[in-house]
C-alpha cells in the first residue's frame, strides 16, 4: 500500500508500527493523541510546519525496505 498525505497517522502506524520514528523525525511525537487517529498527515504537517511531501516520501520509501 501507498501512503498519501489524505491518510490519518493512525492508518499508517497500523500498517508498520516501525514508521513511528519517521514521525517523530517530522516534530510529530503525540502519536497516541485522538489527532492521530483522526487528521490527515497534510493536516498534521500544517500544524506541526513540517513538509507534507518530504514526509510521505520518507514513509514509502520506509514501506518499501520493510
Amino acid at each position: 500500500m501507498t501512503v498519501t498525505k489524505q491518510m490519518s497517522i493512525g492508518e499508517v502506524l497500523s500498517l508498520n508500527r516501525g514508521t513511528a520514528h519517521i514521525f517523530m523525525e517530522f516534530g510529530m511525537h503525540c502519536l497516541g493523541c485522538p489527532h492521530a487517529t483522526a487528521e490527515s498527515i497534510a493536516d498534521a504537517c500544517a500544524a506541526h510546519g513540517s513538509d507534507p511531501d518530504a514526509l510521505v516520501k520518507k514513509l514509502n520509501e520506509y514501506l518499501q525496505q520493510a
